[in-house]
């Protein structure tokens, strides 16, 4: 069985650029949420890691932010590998993210996706 990532970004093109590199590299299947609520609701069957943006409320005003879904998701279901990807460059976020109960805190610039890549391969060893 395939294993599943969601990446879970308001920023559409953004999420489409990062699961195209991701497929360039992992036979995985993806899937790219435009809210948290949205992977929320789909969390069933559960995906191997999801890969979460801290801002999620600049298309729709009342979205929960990424920390309120990462809290969500743990208390569903402590297991589920979640990295925050984010442009928020304080000491204090990370630190905030990771404390309650994100693998990494992956900062948005130049070498994300590289950085997310090589995330994925140390925490998914691959299937075969």
């Amino acid at each position: 069985m395939k294993r599943k990532i969601f990446i879970v970004d308001d920023d559409e093109m953004l999420s489409m650029m990062l699961e195209d590199h991701l497929s360039k590299s992992f036979e995985y299947d993806f899937t790219c949420f435009p809210t948290g609520e949205a992977c929320l609701d789909s969390l069933n069957p559960e995906p191997d890691m999801i890969i979460l943006d801290f801002n999620l409320d600049s298309v729709e005003e009342n979205a929960a932010n990424g920390l309120e879904i990462l809290q969500k998701i743990k208390s569903l279901n402590r297991n589920i590998l979640v990295v925050m990807y984010s442009s928020q460059k304080q000491y204090g976020k990370a630190l905030q993210t990771i404390s309650n109960g994100a693998v990494e805190y992956v900062m948005k610039d130049e070498n994300a996706f590289a950085n997310i890549e090589k995330i994925i391969h140390r925490m998914l060893p691959s299937n075969t």
